[in-house]
C-alpha cells in the first residue's frame, strides 16, 4: 500500500516539474490557425464599344412612270370655263351709317360772319358743317376715315389754299375736296383779314361733331404746356415756369362778352360727348 502511494507521489511529482518546465520555455498553448493562401488581385478591365460606320441608307425604289389616259382630255366650253365667283359672306350685322347733316341755315351764316372771338370760331364750324353735308352719307366700312386740311380764305369768302395734311382715308378727301370745290360763295370774314385755320372733317358713322360751345371764349387762353425739364445738354438748366396769359382789356372783354350767343341744347349734348369720348373709362362704358 505505501509502495503504491509513492509511486502516485512520484508520478504527481514528475508532472508538476514538467508544467513548470513547460511554462519557463514558453510554448505555446493557443491554437494556431495554419496560414492562409495568398488571394489573386481582382482584374479590371475597361472595354470601349466603338459604334459601326454608317452606311448610306439604300434609296427608294422609283415609282413606275404614270400611265397617261388612254382619253382625251376635253376643255371646256369659253362660258364654263371660269368658275362662278364665291359670294361674299353676309355680315352678322347691318353696317352702321349716319346721314350727312343739313347746312348751316342762313342765320347760322350770319352769325358766322360777325363772330369774331377765338379766329372767327363759328365761321370756321360752319365751314366744316358745309363741306360735310355735300359729302353724303357715312357708311361703316374701309371709306370710313377722317382728312384734316389747312385753309385760307379770303376777306370776301374765296377759297385761296387747300392743303391736306393728313389723312385716313383716299375716299374721304376725295369727297372732301369734291364738295370743298362745289361750295356756293360763303360771306366775307368776320374780321376783314384772309382767314387761315385748321380742320378735320370726320367722315364716319360714329363722328360726333356737334355745334361747338362759345361761352367760354372770352376767358384767358390757359398756357400752353411745354416741358419744365428738357434741356439740351449745352446751355445753363433753367426750370421754365409756364407764363400764363393776360386776360383782356375791359372794352375787348365787353365787345367779346357782346357777341357770345346763348348755346343750344345741342350744343351742350355735343360738348358732353366729346368729354365722354375722351376721359370716359370703362366703367361707362368708355
Amino acid at each position: 500500500m505505501s509502495r503504491d502511494k509513492n509511486f502516485i507521489a512520484l508520478l504527481l511529482t514528475l508532472a508538476l516539474h514538467a508544467v513548470v518546465w513547460l511554462l519557463v520555455s514558453g510554448y505555446p498553448f493557443q491554437h494556431v490557425s495554419p496560414p492562409q493562401a495568398p488571394q489573386a488581385v481582382e482584374k479590371i478591365v475597361f472595354l470601349e464599344l466603338i459604334p459601326p460606320p454608317r452606311q448610306p441608307l439604300p434609296e427608294p425604289p422609283s415609282a413606275p412612270p404614270a400611265k397617261l389616259p388612254s382619253t382625251p382630255i376635253t376643255t371646256p366650253p369659253p362660258d364654263t370655263a371660269l368658275a362662278a365667283p364665291t359670294p361674299a359672306p353676309l355680315p352678322d350685322r347691318p353696317r352702321a351709317s349716319m346721314a350727312a347733316p343739313p347746312p348751316p341755315t342762313a342765320e347760322e351764316w350770319a352769325f358766322a360772319a360777325n363772330y369774331t372771338n377765338k379766329n372767327s370760331k363759328g365761321y370756321r364750324y360752319s365751314w366744316g358743317q358745309q363741306v360735310r353735308s355735300m359729302m353724303g352719307t357715312a357708311v361703316e366700312g374701309p371709306d370710313q376715315g377722317v382728312v384734316r386740311f389747312r385753309i385760307e380764305i379770303a376777306p370776301d369768302g374765296r377759297l385761296t389754299q387747300l392743303q391736306t395734311l393728313w389723312t385716313t382715308s383716299a375716299k374721304a378727301e376725295q369727297l372732301a375736296r369734291q364738295a370743298i370745290q362745289n361750295m356756293p360763295p360763303l360771306p366775307p370774314t368776320p374780321t376783314g383779314q384772309p382767314l387761315i385755320f385748321d380742320k378735320t372733317i370726320s367722315f364716319s358713322p360714329f363722328a360726333n361733331d356737334g355745334p361747338p360751345i362759345y361761352r367760354d371764349d372770352c376767358l384767358p387762353e390757359p398756357p400752353v404746356f411745354r416741358n419744365p425739364f428738357a434741356w439740351d445738354g449745352t446751355s445753363p438748366q433753367v426750370v421754365a415756369a409756364p407764363t400764363p396769359t393776360a386776360p383782356l382789356e375791359p372794352q375787348a372783354l365787353a365787345d367779346c362778352l357782346r357777341q357770345l350767343p346763348q348755346d343750344s341744347v345741342e350744343a351742350e349734348s355735343a360738348q358732353d360727348q366729346r368729354l365722354m369720348d375722351q376721359w370716359g373709362s370703362s366703367k361707362t362704358g368708355r
